[in-house]
């Protein structure tokens, strides 16, 4: 099992998780073939859209492949970008950059992030996981417990 990180819009990243599906890299299927069934997928968002929108610079979903290979999908007369099928996990929030910083392999990651699909640590993908699936700590402090 492999941990890879590819590097979409957060409006794109939206449009996946409710088809159940991934695409990188304009729609490519070399990057895509790389991963495998069993494998995770951590998106990684800069902007909130691909064209105009405002800078994000967080991790927005992931999710574990679970098809054999890439598939072309027409999503139009003039494009015909390939995808995997992918089922995301349940999240609480997305997960700044800001978080992981202090990660050894962070330096390494971030020159990474503009080439759009690359392989990760489980060490890395486990940290933004254990921040995406865990309660904001507000949430938790505003419970009551009746007396």
């Amino acid at each position: 099992m492999k941990y890879w990180v590819g590097t979409v819009s957060k409006e794109h990243v939206l449009l996946g998780k409710a088809g159940g599906f991934c695409q990188v890299c304009h729609g490519k299927s070399a990057p895509l073939n790389r991963m495998k069934k069993g494998d995770w997928l951590l998106y990684y968002s800069p902007k909130t859209r691909l064209e105009g929108g405002t800078k994000h610079r967080s991790f927005t979903a992931f999710g574990q492949i679970t098809d054999d290979k890439a598939y072309p999908f027409r999503m139009s007369e003039t494009f015909v970008p390939y995808r995997r099928d992918v089922d995301y996990a349940d999240t609480y929030r997305d997960c700044p950059i800001e978080i992981v910083r202090s990660h050894p392999e962070w330096k390494k990651y971030a020159g990474m992030l503009r080439y759009g699909h690359f392989e990760i640590s489980e060490d890395f993908f486990r940290l933004v996981q254990t921040y995406m699936q865990t309660a904001p700590d507000d949430e938790i402090l505003q419970m009551e417990i009746p007396v």
